[in-house]
């Protein structure tokens, strides 16, 4: 989760690349993302090849490897959200920069708030997925609740705005800023993913 959470991070850098038409910056940070994206990649497949198949896991084995298969949709999201991005060398109109920005910024810290909840895991397993422990995880998940809530509703007001200027701009551009805003809100949509996985975990 930590490097799924690193390639989110490395958007905001990105995308001030993409506004400022320093596309050589972009590029590097283009790479970076796709370098830590192998690094989660071959995390996920680590932890698919040594975890144990034993009955004494203290929770299911198929529950973990959603949790982990959820997690890496952050950091795959990521690549294609810098990937795309560099290949046509987009970037946001002027007058959505700051509004776009804010945006990533919100769902990247959706996406923290997910890290900051697996980090309770250890101790989770420790108390047997009982007591206090428990109630500060799921008043995390409660709060990574609203924090996709609250992102879903900047996402509306952005594809308002670009509705507005659309017309003044390439169509083939128009469509693929729409990919784009749809996949920066889908950080946090993957990350309240992670949350409610850790959930179901808390409830077996």
């Amino acid at each position: 989760m930590q490097k799924a959470h690193n390639c989110a991070e490395a958007i905001i850098p990105f995308l001030d690349a993409t506004i400022k038409d320093d596309w050589k910056l972009a590029q590097e940070c283009q790479k970076s993302i796709s370098g830590l994206e192998s690094e989660a990649d071959k995390l996920k497949k680590n932890v698919r090849l040594h975890l144990p198949k034993s009955l004494f896991l203290p929770v299911p084995r198929s529950d973990l490897l959603e949790l982990v298969g959820t997690q890496d949709h952050i950091a795959n999201r990521s690549k294609d959200i810098a990937g795309l991005m560099l290949g046509r060398k987009m970037r946001f109109p002027d007058k959505l920069s700051d509004s776009i920005l804010e945006f990533a910024a919100a769902s990247i810290a959706t996406s923290a708030q997910a890290l900051s909840a697996i980090q309770q895991l250890d101790e989770l397993v420790e108390v047997g997925f009982s007591g206090r422990e428990v109630a500060i995880v799921e008043a995390m998940i409660n709060d990574l609740d609203k924090r996709e809530k609250g992102t879903d509703k900047m996402q509306v007001k952005i594809r308002a705005s670009l509705f507005k200027i659309e017309k003044d701009l390439p169509p083939v551009d128009v469509m693929f800023l729409y990919h784009i805003i749809d996949w920066i809100g889908d950080l946090a949509d993957q990350a309240q993913k992670v949350g409610n996985r850790l959930q179901v975990l808390m409830a077996r």
